[in-house]
């Protein structure tokens, strides 16, 4: 293996692995121990990055992870007299799972999941539901600063102190890496729900780098919406939305890439490339969603979703019902973001003149001024409108700020296609 496949390797299982390591860690030595378990982990990801283009790759390359990980910090521990004292029943916990397999034997009534677990325990209700959803993204996810400030649609230095502040108040209040109970557990699922849907929609439109998708990334948040749905307070019916919502997008990712790796828009993909398999389960996981009286984004978000998979053909899609899905969604979430993919609706169903008028009234807000989506939409829909200039000058803005290739590479050849056009 060359130093580049390597660098992949090891990047790869950092981004999968990571956090379920931090979690281990953190479980074995104590949730004060927290940013000790981040920085061993990350150390333990340069050694791997330094060693592995020369040597043999592991042949159990996380489980590689996770011993360095430990013995790292081990050796830091036992600088401290009050951990020597503990050293050995730790050292035979981690012996304990020797095979690589890191798991805890949980009671029934338990969360079967290490990073699963760590998650409630982050979503402290002494913290703000930002607060403790960007510590859950940074600590086991993976994400870097820039990542979560992408999602909030903020700054590096705004996520920065958020993730400050948030770590001493977990040490002051001295929290437990219990898992609540009953109430307390329930009045944290919403602020985990939502660590989860941020996971996926990093996985399934990458903020940057040369992939559009990262698929490890929305793997992982199924698998953990999966895992909560086993325990009895997570089988909820927004749990049951959200997994739904993500099943019928993932559903999608192998006709969003041609095999030149460029972007294809819904219009452009082949249908028959959609995981049908994924479109049952997502559909069956919304009927199960409708049980309660309770109606979440995830519900409604799960609907558009429902409506694009299920339209024959692009042509045939029910823009009317996800216009008024769109109109409900707007009534819990009014983002930004929200309200930009309203005005694509809006556009298909009013016309493009439409949704220009509803997206120059969000960019007088300024809160998008930094998302491309934005401008490429103004792009696509002054292109139909033949103002071919006006175009021009939208897909430019938005060919500065994007930073993922694939989406770079899709808006210079729209900048090529307005060009022609304007000159004819």
């Amino acid at each position: 293996m060359n130093h580049s496949e390597a660098h992949q390797l090891a990047e790869h299982l950092f981004r999968r692995e990571a956090g379920r390591i931090v979690s281990t860690l953190t479980r074995v030595f104590g949730i004060d121990r927290m940013e000790l378990a981040e920085d061993v982990v990350q150390e333990a990801l340069l050694k791997a990055l330094q060693q592995w283009p020369y040597k043999r790759i592991p042949d159990n390359p996380s489980a590689w992870l996770m011993q360095v990980a430990k013995n790292r910090a081990l050796d830091i521990l036992r600088r401290e007299q009050n951990f020597r004292e503990k050293e050995s029943a730790i050292v035979a916990e981690f012996d304990h799972h020797s095979t690589g397999e890191y798991e805890e034997l949980f009671l029934e009534n338990e969360i079967h999941d290490d990073q699963l677990r760590m998650m409630f325990a982050c979503c402290h209700p002494s913290l703000s539901e930002e607060s403790q959803v960007t510590l859950t993204l940074k600590t086991l996810c993976g994400f870097s600063s820039a990542e979560i400030a992408r999602a909030f649609l903020t700054n590096e230095e705004t996520i920065n102190k958020r993730l400050v502040r948030a770590k001493q108040r977990l040490r002051d209040a001295n929290v437990e890496l219990e898992i609540p109970a009953g109430g307390e557990l329930l009045s944290r699922l919403d602020a985990v729900l939502k660590a989860i849907y941020l996971l996926f929609n990093e996985g399934y439109k990458a903020s940057h780098g040369d992939d559009l998708i990262r698929r490890e990334l929305s793997d992982e948040a199924i698998h953990l919406c999966r895992v909560l749905m086993e325990h009895p307070a997570g089988k909820s019916p927004s749990a049951s939305a959200l997994l739904a919502l993500m099943l019928l997008h993932a559903a999608r990712f192998p006709a969003r890439m041609d095999d030149q790796g460029n972007l294809l828009l819904l219009k452009m993909q082949n249908r028959s490339l959609w995981d049908r398999r994924m479109i049952v389960e997502g559909i069956t996981y919304l009927d199960q969603s409708a049980d309660g009286e309770l109606i979440t984004e995830y519900h409604l978000q799960a609907g558009i979703a429902a409506c694009h998979c299920l339209a024959p053909s692009y042509e045939d899609t029910d823009w009317e019902k996800i216009l008024m899905l769109y109109n409900m969604l707007i009534q819990a979430n009014d983002s930004p973001v929200v309200l930009l993919n309203r005005a694509i609706a809006l556009a298909k169903v009013q016309g493009p003149e439409a949704g220009v008028k509803t997206i120059e009234e969000i960019r007088s807000s300024k809160r998008l001024d930094s998302y491309y989506l934005l401008y490429a939409v103004l792009g696509e829909l002054y292109f139909e409108m033949k103002r071919y200039e006006e175009a021009a000058t939208h897909f430019r803005r938005a060919l500065e700020l994007t930073s993922v290739r694939s989406e770079q590479d899709f808006l210079s050849r729209k900048l090529e296609d307005v060009t022609k056009f304007n000159m004819n």
